[in-house]
């Protein structure tokens, strides 16, 4: 049975809202992928706390047209992994196509922005949150470290001399 305008109005309303509650959205082509392998991405996703949907593609530019984004010509059949994160989607999206690959990253739309393909996968190499801010404590301690460890160095040279004393009086 054929769609009434009210259930296409009604899917439109709830890609726009989903759209606005997401703060990145990663689309990829998934022609090719098997059942199994679209189950697969569906359980990766929700063990993420990420939204994954199979969408029209009219559906989406219209949704994104209304929104203020144009991302042109999207091809092949498309899945969107919805976030809470910048992230998230790009790693997950990544991270499944280097496994599988049949899906392919098209584009994605970051903070209510276009991002091509190529910014999708950078975004996705980048660390992890809790690594950057691993790193971030690393170098604001570096200085306090390096300060001990030339305070700690006088102090072992002192003892150093003391004992040559001591041994030279034996």
């Amino acid at each position: 049975m054929p769609k009434t305008k009210e259930t296409k109005k009604q899917d439109l309303a709830n890609l726009e809202k989903k759209l606005d509650d997401s703060k990145s959205v990663v689309f990829a082509n998934f022609f090719g992928l098997k059942v199994h392998e679209t189950e697969a991405l569906r359980s990766e996703c929700r063990e993420n706390n990420l939204s994954c949907s199979v969408l029209k593609k009219n559906l989406l530019t219209l949704a994104l047209k209304n929104k203020g984004v144009d991302v042109g010509n999207i091809e092949g059949e498309i899945v969107a992994v919805f976030g809470e994160d910048e992230v998230s989607p790009a790693k997950v999206t990544a991270d499944f196509s280097k496994k599988h690959e049949s899906l392919k990253i098209v584009a994605g739309v970051i903070d209510g922005k276009f991002s091509s393909k190529e910014d999708v996968v950078a975004l996705a190499k980048l660390p992890s949150r809790e690594e950057l801010l691993a790193r971030l404590v690393g170098t604001i301690n570096a200085p306090v470290s390096g300060f001990v460890n030339v305070l700690a160095g006088n102090m072992r040279k002192f003892v150093y001399v003391l004992d040559a004393i001591k041994t030279a009086k034996n």
